[in-house]
């Protein structure tokens, strides 16, 4: 199994702490996402995922892209330490948690629509900034309401196992740090992210621990 992956690739983060909590073992391909004008942008890489985007999976000769699809894939023909509840209320709810992150606020941040502000827009770094400050915050704010207020928040996002949803929390918190979003508003993500990083799998699934760290 191969993982194409980026250090600070929030969607192959979270595809590396599944990976990392079902104890599958995989061999990393980093693609660099800013040398050379970014190698998934190239002729080799798009051979791989013509979507021209990470991460990949690349496993019994088929080739998965999207980080939702690709921890769905790993749930269905690796269903050692279940990433998703067994009730399909609870199925609903987790997923629900992870497309907060991984649809409603993630894309707003990637990095080809900070290209294109500054870029096409011409938007100055620091309106930037500010853009994916807002929508960090934007997408945290609803985040910790879901989290907050319902009773099957546990030690982790569902319950007291880790889900698919904490996959996409770690990794957000990871960049709303990076961008200077404060996390004090948001006690419930901030308690979860703790929780979470102090089991192996998160912590070596972290930007700092993988081979392509700069």
């Amino acid at each position: 199994m191969k993982l194409y992956t980026y250090f600070r690739s929030s969607a192959a983060y979270r595809v590396r702490i599944a990976l990392n909590l079902k104890g599958i073992p995989y061999d990393a391909a980093p693609v660099h996402l800013l040398r050379n004008g970014g190698e998934q942008l190239s002729d080799a890489y798009r051979a791989v995922n013509p979507a021209m985007l990470l991460p990949a999976l690349e496993d019994d000769g088929n080739v998965i892209g999207q980080s939702l699809a690709i921890i769905e894939y790993l749930e269905e023909t690796q269903p050692q330490a279940p990433l998703l509840p067994s009730d399909p209320a609870g199925r609903a709810r987790v997923r629900s948690l992870a497309l907060t992150v991984a649809a409603d606020t993630h894309p707003l941040g990637n990095l080809r629509v900070l290209k294109y502000l500054t870029g096409e827009l011409a938007v100055p770094d620091d309106v930037k900034l500010s853009w994916q400050q807002h929508w960090l915050r934007t997408g945290m704010s609803a985040l910790e309401s879901l989290l907050a207020t319902d009773p099957c928040t546990g030690r982790y996002s569902h319950g007291d196992a880790p889900t698919l949803a904490d996959c996409c929390l770690v990794p957000q918190v990871f960049s709303a740090r990076r961008f200077g979003v404060d996390l004090a508003p948001y006690p419930t993500i901030a308690r979860i992210h703790a929780a979470c990083n102090e089991l192996p799998a998160f912590q070596q699934a972290h930007p700092a621990q993988q081979p392509d760290a700069e």
